[in-house]
């Protein structure tokens, strides 16, 4: 059962302190600035709320608490619902006064209601990482038309929108070439749906693009992944539960949102078999013995799920524990220009890197391309891909395996 308390930043101060809302969860405190502030001597620390009698301008400063604390509670529900848990990030965000767009033009009032009504389909559709990544193209759309007073519409997703568009998103927006080319294609797929409900006729959004370069895929190979399986950690701690969820990854392929989202009664056999959230197709994977052992733990609840953000953060540090250091080289373009920087493999180590590394050591090992993306759900070798890191060393044995030589 998830619990909201307010408390001040600094209770003893003579001058305005912030308020900080707390949620308490599943064994876990996130901490959040509400934004608001308060006179100490002006807060009943019992009650959490600000003193009224004597001081009636309160009365909207506790309005605005309660509607964070429904708030707050909301969000937790939303996920908790889909088998997850929320980051501080998504708790901060549920919270946040959506601003008035008082330098939209009010002709482009309807288009701005159309993409809410969309973002909100997304988010009820319960795929809460990809609705997030639509209200980010959203939100980027919104401070364009802000800083540029361009008053966006339908019909005024033009050729010199496009340029002007792509060169905020370049400059003061900052982002990579890849990351502009996913807010594009973001807002495509708005304006294809919108399209569809005969909210306009204007053809040139299908237009928008950007030159996408595909990332290096970073996996743990075949020692790394044994190393990390057999590293000593007290049992029960914290890291050696993030380890679990990220061999069970590596094990199977499964995505965080799937992972964290296992019951007894997915498992038939040696199979686990479930509907997965991104796609909504059914999967079944084959549970080898590690694997099996972890889904059973997880059904007793000795492994535990973590929150996707938080679970990032644990296997950076058990990937430093372990002393994953092999260089790693991290590219990225802005605007067709080149940057690089090298870092130690541990700091790139996410929950998806398991699914990656999956699919990667599944096709070294001699399973066939059709039958590893079956497991993982890949409908296509172009999608299929981008998971896979076949090392030169491995393509080295492979070919002279099959033809002789050194």
């Amino acid at each position: 059962m998830a619990s909201v308390s307010f408390l001040l930043k600094e209770p003893n101060a003579v001058k305005a302190t912030p308020i900080f809302a707390f949620l308490s969860f599943d064994g876990q405190r996130a901490k959040i600035y509400t934004g608001l502030s308060i006179l100490p001597k002006q807060w009943l620390k019992a009650d959490q709320r600000a003193q009224v009698r004597g001081y009636p301008e309160n009365g909207s400063l506790n309005d605005t608490l309660e509607l964070a604390e429904k708030q707050l509670l909301a969000c937790y529900g939303d996920h908790r619902a889909q088998g997850l848990l929320p980051t501080t990030e998504a708790l901060r965000e549920a919270i946040v006064p959506v601003p008035a767009e008082a330098q939209v033009a009010t002709a482009a009032i309807s288009f701005w209601q159309h993409m809410e009504e969309w973002l909100s389909l997304k988010r009820a559709s319960g795929l809460l990482g990809t609705a997030k990544t639509y209200a980010t193209a959203a939100r980027h759309l919104r401070d364009f038309a802000r800083v540029n007073k361009y008053a966006v519409d339908f019909d005024t997703i033009t050729p010199a929108f496009g340029d002007r568009f792509t060169a905020y998103l370049m400059g003061p927006a900052n982002l990579t070439d890849n990351t502009i080319s996913k807010v594009l294609s973001r807002i495509k797929v708005f304006m294809k749906w919108a399209a569809a409900r005969g909210l306009h006729t204007n053809v040139y959004y299908l237009k928008l693009n950007w030159a996408r370069r595909e990332p290096d895929v970073m996996t743990l190979t075949a020692d790394e992944l044994a190393h990390l399986a057999a590293l000593p950690l007290p049992a029960g701690s914290y890291l050696d539960n993030a380890r679990g969820l990220f061999l069970l990854s590596c094990y199977t392929g499964l995505r965080y949102s799937d992972l964290v989202s296992i019951r007894p009664e997915h498992v038939r056999g040696t199979m686990l078999r479930l509907v997965m959230h991104k796609t909504k197709d059914v999967v079944a994977v084959p549970l080898r013995p590690e694997a099996a052992a972890l889904v059973a733990q997880m059904a007793t609840g000795e492994l535990r799920p973590v929150a996707n953000q938080v679970l990032n953060r644990f296997l950076k540090e058990l990937g430093q524990r372990a002393e994953l250091a092999t260089p790693v080289e991290v590219v990225r373009y802005r605007g067709g220009k080149r940057e690089s920087e090298t870092l130690p493999k541990w700091q790139r180590l996410t929950c998806h890197t398991g699914r990656r590394t999956f699919a990667t050591l599944a096709l070294e090992q001699g399973l066939r391309p059709e039958l590893v993306m079956k497991i993982t759900g890949h409908k296509s070798w172009a999608s299929f891909k981008r998971y896979v890191n076949i090392t030169a060393d491995v393509v080295s044995r492979e070919f002279h395996r099959v033809y002789g030589g050194a």
